[in-house]
């Protein structure tokens, strides 16, 4: 089976639009990039390695330090999807990471978003 495209996708691509969707929201780019090193244990230095390489979404989530094991307690539905009931785990991932952006933008206290 092939991979999913988004899989090949440069994170530095799409995250100016995490970043865009939180501040018309009025919150901050410190908090989208909180979520994104909560869920993968980037630190704020490799985590800028990551995007000024362009690194793809793939690899980035392979070379994640330490994925949160709280990350599997993330539910509900994004793109129409139940997040728990997605098979493949990457795309499981992203997903994970577009929740936690879509509760940021819709005025979730960061407490309850990092769970």
């Amino acid at each position: 089976m092939a991979k999913h495209r988004v899989f090949s996708i440069a994170v530095a691509s799409v995250y100016p639009h995490y970043i865009a969707k939180a501040e018309k929201k009025g919150r901050t780019k410190a908090e989208v990039d909180q979520i994104i090193e909560w869920l993968t244990g980037y630190s704020p230095q490799a985590l800028q390695a990551e995007l000024d390489a362009r690194t793809d979404f793939e690899t980035f989530f392979a070379r994640a330090p330490a994925l949160n094991p709280a990350r599997e307690q993330i539910t509900g539905v994004i793109c129409g999807i139940r997040v728990e009931e997605i098979e493949d785990p990457l795309m499981r991932e992203l997903r994970y990471l577009d929740k936690l952006i879509d509760e940021l933008a819709r005025g979730k206290k960061m407490e309850k978003i990092l769970r």
